[in-house]
């Protein structure tokens, strides 16, 4: 299966919530133990968890745990023998040694890391590179890094990201393509400016991320649209592995009138892949 486009966050606490999660068109469910639960709800959300329908199909299903450290951290690991869960998101990652750490309580089930949320976090972006490690995916965050840094915003007077949040997305970006694993794009709060969504998710998209992080319904369907290769760019990444394997020793062809080489090959052969849902 390919890496899911739109992962979606939903409170664990609300059933109400969790269903209407279930029926969206998500590719991932992030049942979220973290930020979204007040203290007091942190046991009455795993229960729900623990209680959910069984199923055939539909959306993987992954837990956001309470971070290492945290005095919820240990009881959310018991959640991981739910039959249906796919994988954990762990918050506030510091390094790959914390995925390791995790994964020496988990075992080998799949582990998503939210890379950005402090200071520290951004000087270890490269330590995840680990091809014994559970890691499948790389998310990034502002809301808890501005926090932790003391920012009054995190947008400069333009209304745009400030300089060190678009650097510590990048950050993720680079970082899950060194460690061989799927980049996705930080979350878009404003739900219901759809417009500003799409523009954002297919900038994410022309830039390498491969899926995007979502907070509401709503906003699944402009994200997987965004996520998922047109047809114009699917013919074309056609021409480009046709051209080559018709001059496999070439370095460089002409393809639509434009010069194209093996890195171009490179983008063809993903965008292939992720039209098959390789």
């Amino acid at each position: 299966m390919t890496e899911p486009r739109s992962w979606l966050f939903v409170p664990a606490d609300s059933e109400r919530k969790v269903m209407k999660a279930l029926d969206s068109e998500a590719d991932a469910i992030i049942f979220d133990l973290e930020d979204s639960v007040a203290l007091g709800q942190k046991a009455s959300a795993r229960e729900v968890l623990q209680n959910l329908p069984k199923r055939s199909g539909g959306p993987e299903w992954w837990v956001r745990i309470n971070p290492i450290g945290s005095e919820y951290h240990k009881d959310d690991l018991h959640l991981i023998a739910i039959a249906d869960l796919h994988g954990i998101v762990l918050p506030k990652a510091e390094s790959g040694a914390d995925v390791t750490r995790l994964a020496h309580r988990t075992g080998n089930i799949p582990i998503h890391a939210i890379v950005t949320e402090t200071a520290a976090s951004l000087f270890g972006l490269l330590s995840y590179r680990d091809p014994k490690s559970p890691l499948a995916a790389m998310s990034w965050g502002a809301e808890d890094l501005s926090a932790a840094l003391g920012a009054a915003s995190k947008y400069d007077a333009n209304g745009e990201l400030s300089f060190t949040y678009r650097l510590a997305r990048s950050l993720c970006l680079a970082g899950a393509a060194a460690a061989g694993v799927q980049p996705v794009d930080g979350v878009f709060a404003d739900f219901k400016d759809s417009d500003g969504l799409r523009a954002e998710a297919e900038a994410a998209a022309r830039e390498g991320f491969t899926g995007k992080l979502a907070i509401h319904p709503a906003q699944v369907p402009p994200i997987n649209a965004a996520f998922t290769p047109a047809r114009g760019d699917i013919r074309h990444a056609e021409e480009i592995v046709a051209a080559f394997e018709a001059h496999p020793d070439a370095g460089v062809l002409s393809v639509g009138g434009k010069m194209v080489d093996r890195p171009h090959l490179m983008q063809a052969r993903r965008v292939l892949e992720r039209a098959r849902g390789d």
